[in-house]
């Protein structure tokens, strides 16, 4: 039986999945089981799957990327399992990686991530799981107007030296690996974060508080493009996608005042982003950033923001 199961996801990704499956190809089949869980696109994707002979479990419609996941997980028997993104290639290190899981203690890890240059993509390939002070920074934009400020510092682990493992709270769910014992211990992946976002920040704060670690190993290295499927989504969807999920971790994970805190700052933001959005975008994007105030509102007002 192989040691790892890699999990790749994908929804219209026909650009990317071809070479992220060709730099599987060289791997022994005891070592790794691929399989696909295509989230009913409408390009090729599925046509680039068949072709290199990669299981392929194809949704008649999008299932969101938890459900996938988990699709994936159910479908591969391995004792480990790798998140990988179409859009990531990887380059090696994979023993590495699973070498961590010989210490029970571990839940998951993640590797390098590099971009199209090969530089490392510091600040988004390990994290730190997001404070009710993080997120506020996010939505008020303060990340953007002042990025070195020492919520943000420490979120992002911007001291992280990208050559040396540390413990992380999070790696990039682009690359991830855990365990099914730990997948299964923690209930797998949270499917109400729907389609996409905070779902891997989810898992990994759940697997914390169940007590296990979680690595950042530079050992294991893939190159990664990024949000190619975002690019895809149109602006209202794109915006009402993250603030959702970003709404939902917050009041799965935090307290009360903190969590309608959050709730406060998402409406402040979206409101200047409305404002901002009449001379920029028009009245879509003042109609968009005012459902996302909506939105908000309306979590602050109901139990947990459910």
């Amino acid at each position: 039986m192989a040691r790892v199961a890699i999990v790749v996801v994908t929804w219209n990704s026909a650009g990317e999945i071809g070479a992220c499956l060709d730099a599987l190809a060289g791997w022994p089949g005891d070592e790794i089981e691929v399989a696909v869980v295509d989230n009913a696109s409408t390009d090729t994707t599925r046509a680039e799957v068949t072709a290199r002979g990669v299981r392929l479990i194809a949704n008649e419609e999008n299932a969101g990327f938890a459900a996938a996941v988990n699709q994936g997980v159910r479908a591969t028997s391995a004792p480990l399992i790798l998140l990988l993104n179409p859009d990531a290639r990887l380059l090696g290190g994979l023993d590495v990686l699973a070498a961590r899981f010989d210490d029970p203690a571990t839940g998951a890890a993640g590797g390098l991530l590099l971009d199209h240059s090969g530089r490392p993509q510091a600040g988004f390939m390990a994290r730190n799981l997001p404070t009710p002070a993080a997120l506020i920074c996010e939505v008020l934009g303060i990340n953007r107007l002042w990025p070195r400020n020492p919520v943000n510092w420490h979120y992002r682990c911007r001291g992280l030296d990208p050559m040396t493992a540390a413990l992380v709270g999070q790696p990039a769910g682009a690359f991830l690996m855990f365990s099914r014992d730990v997948w299964q211990k923690v209930g797998g992946f949270d499917e109400r974060f729907y389609p996409i976002w905070f779902e891997d920040v989810d898992f990994c704060a759940r697997v914390k508080a169940a007590g296990f670690r979680i690595w950042y190993d530079p050992g294991a290295v893939a190159k990664h493009t990024g949000a190619h499927s975002i690019r895809a989504l149109a602006l209202e969807n794109r915006e009402r996608y993250w603030y959702g999920s970003l709404l939902r971790y917050a009041g799965k994970h935090y307290r009360s005042i903190s969590f309608r805190t959050v709730c406060l700052a998402v409406t402040a933001g979206a409101a200047f982003r409305a404002v901002r959005g009449i001379p920029r975008g028009g009245p879509k994007a003042f109609a968009v950033y005012r459902g996302i105030a909506g939105l908000a509102l309306g979590r602050l007002f109901s139990p947990r923001g459910r």
